[in-house]
């Protein structure tokens, strides 16, 4: 489970894609701070019906577990589809202004089009490109409405293949249908600047690719989360740090983790002995 992974374990991306409609972040209750509240929703979207995956159920599974052991209320989602997909992300938006601290983990097929990133849902079936922001959910708009909020700390973390299955203009449905596309679209996801108290983090580069597990069970990106998520003390700029060098090393730096953030303040997902990060 531990071995290297070769170039031969790379996912292939589904498409699909309604873009999120969330409550405003500006209602009543944003206007309640916190006091020291963490929650977390964690999805693992794997059921596909083209290219299917693995891992992404027993990685939501295992990070679910690891955050509610370091004390945050979780909300596990598997195999959401479209209307779960959504429904998961705006009563999440609804918890979020009573929060300290907010967290998304989501493993699974993600997909951009015109420079926007989305969620893939297991339940996605594209006739077009068009189709993506009908058929996902749209993660700017998510991070945004987060942002909004005007106290505490966001942390995004997104497990997903980055192969844009529209670039080719081509894919084949499960049921053997070639789907043409008009054009292509750029492969991987778009890059996103992280909003002030947000940091944004993938598995991947921009425009990279996201490895299998080879087999194993955890993808390598949530492997290595979850070793270091325990970590007594540890900034959170650390923590992504040491998951990105693994990561590489773990793959022969065919896939190097990056963040986007422009958190404000000091985090760690677990203090150390005197309360504090570092």
């Amino acid at each position: 489970m531990r071995a290297l992974l070769t170039r031969r374990s790379l996912l292939r991306c589904a498409a699909g894609a309604t873009a999120l409609r969330l409550l405003p972040a500006t209602s009543a209750l944003a206007q309640t701070n916190g006091a020291g509240a963490r929650i977390a929703l964690v999805i693992g979207n794997g059921a596909y019906r083209t290219a299917p995956l693995r891992n992404p159920p027993g990685d939501a599974s295992a990070i679910a577990s690891t955050l509610r052991g370091l004390g945050y209320d979780v909300a596990l989602r598997q195999n959401t589809k479209l209307g779960d997909l959504i429904e998961s992300l705006r009563e999440f938006s609804l918890r979020a202004p009573k929060a300290a601290v907010r967290v998304l983990f989501y493993a699974g097929h993600g997909v951009q089009a015109k420079g926007r990133n989305y969620l893939v849902p297991i339940d996605a079936d594209p006739k077009s490109e068009d189709d993506i922001p009908r058929q996902s959910a749209d993660v700017g708009e998510f991070v945004d409405r987060l942002s909004a909020i005007p106290n505490g700390t966001n942390i995004v973390v997104l497990d997903a293949c980055r192969v844009n299955p529209f670039a080719g203009g081509v894919i084949v449905g499960p049921d053997g249908r070639r789907l043409k596309f008009r054009g292509a679209t750029p492969g991987g996801l778009a890059t996103v600047d992280a909003p002030v108290g947000t940091l944004v983090a993938f598995s991947t580069a921009p425009n990279g690719v996201a490895l299998d597990s080879g087999g194993g069970e955890h993808s390598v990106y949530a492997r290595h989360l979850l070793e270091n998520l325990p970590t007594p003390g540890l900034p959170i700029e650390q923590l992504f740090k040491r998951v990105r060098i693994a990561v590489a090393e773990d793959t022969g730096r065919v896939q190097v983790p990056w963040e986007s953030s422009s958190l404000t303040s000091d985090f760690c997902f677990k203090s150390n002995a005197d309360g504090r990060c570092g």
